[in-house]
């Protein structure tokens, strides 16, 4: 099985491992033979193990390679603009492009680089066979994977939706934070609506791609893990409690972007999966904490992130997770409830209406 679900006949190990090792392994998700009652991870054969290895070490090596020609790309221009802004006299903090590119050179170069590289020693590690929590990280990794998250979809579609209509229709960032933002002085900062609608606006469209990323993640992590309601739920109240703070403890300015309700969906992950241990590998949850210590860095490195509305987020999301789920040594899901369910919807529906007036303030 590819990891679009679908499958495919081999009639022989032999013939499985000529496609393993000519895809490198990155389609073959799971393998079914005569002797298994179920579809089994291609490591857990041990006729596939060296095939898998090989073709995992290939897949690490060429991330490496690939984040490494990033970070060569960037940082060179982080260097050219950082030396033209110090030959104009002109801020370098304040100076826009060279905090793209420093991001550019973190997200397209260093970050893959580091994923690929941990990849390449958790494999040689592994040689032939799987030791300690690798085989259990490996299947929770691939059957999330395979997990369906339709509420994740619609507010993803609700967020690009936005994203376009701001650029193609408003007129860019300029103008629609004035119309939708946040605006945080003057007479503006009364006009509660702004908390709900500056959710779906973005400030460059990198912002908008790393978000939908982030989203796409959380949300159907989340999703799978905790049912569909809790997703729109601690989205809209993470969303709402981030720009209190940002209100309160970040005065003056304008904010916008989805990350108070994505750092909401974080908190809630690191609580719902310390509290339900049993769901999900060690190994796998260490990643929302790498996942928190970089969004932390970032915001330390850019003054022009919302730190306030960040930690709000962060810290609602994982207060809705202590109250709302109590602890677990269960291996299954949470069950999903009526309540749930009429809740979510409503959270859904505020949501759909937000993402709706910010498109019609920034049209009129």
């Amino acid at each position: 099985m590819d990891r679009k679900g679908r499958r495919h006949p081999c009639d022989s190990f032999e013939e499985l491992e000529a496609e393993i090792v000519k895809d490198a392994g990155a389609q073959v998700d799971l393998v079914w033979t005569p002797a298994s009652d179920y579809l089994l991870l291609p490591e857990e054969l041990s006729e596939l193990r060296p095939a898998m290895t090989h073709a995992r070490i290939r897949w690490a090596e060429w991330d490496m390679d690939e984040g490494r020609r990033q970070m060569i790309l960037f940082g060179l221009v982080f260097a050219a603009l950082v030396a033209y802004s110090v030959y104009s006299g002109k801020e370098i903090i304040a100076f826009g492009p060279v905090g793209l590119a420093l991001l550019l050179f973190l997200i397209l170069g260093a970050i893959p680089w580091y994923q690929g590289h941990k990849r390449l020693e958790r494999v040689k590690k592994w040689g032939v066979d799987l030791q300690g929590d690798a085989l259990p990280e490996l299947r929770f990794e691939t059957w999330l994977m395979h997990q369906k998250a339709p509420l994740t979809r619609i507010l993803l579609v609700l967020v690009v939706i936005v994203g376009l209509f701001q650029w193609l229709v408003a007129g860019g960032v300029r103008e629609s934070v004035g119309d939708a933002g946040l605006v945080k002085s003057g007479g503006l900062s009364r006009e509660w609506w702004r908390m709900l609608t500056a959710t779906f606006l973005h400030g460059h469209w990198i912002h908008l791609l790393m978000n939908a990323a982030a989203l796409h993640y959380l949300g159907k992590r989340m999703e799978v893990l905790a049912r569909w309601p809790h997703v729109a739920m601690v989205f809209l109240i993470a969303s709402w409690v981030g720009w209190e703070a940002s209100l309160r403890f970040s005065p003056g300015g304008e904010s916008i972007g989805a990350s108070g309700g994505l750092l909401g969906m974080l908190g809630f992950l690191l609580v719902f999966e310390w509290l339900h241990r049993e769901l999900v590998p060690e190994s796998a949850r260490r990643r929302l904490l790498a996942g928190l210590i970089m969004t932390g860095v970032i915001g330390v490195v850019f003054p022009m992130i919302d730190n306030a509305a960040h930690l709000g987020g962060l810290v609602a999301g994982m207060i809705y997770a202590f109250i709302v789920f109590p602890q677990s040594d269960s291996a299954h899901r949470p069950r999903e409830f009526r309540a749930d369910r009429v809740v979510g919807v409503a959270s859904l529906a505020v949501l759909v209406l937000s993402a709706a007036w910010a498109c019609l303030k920034m049209a009129g």
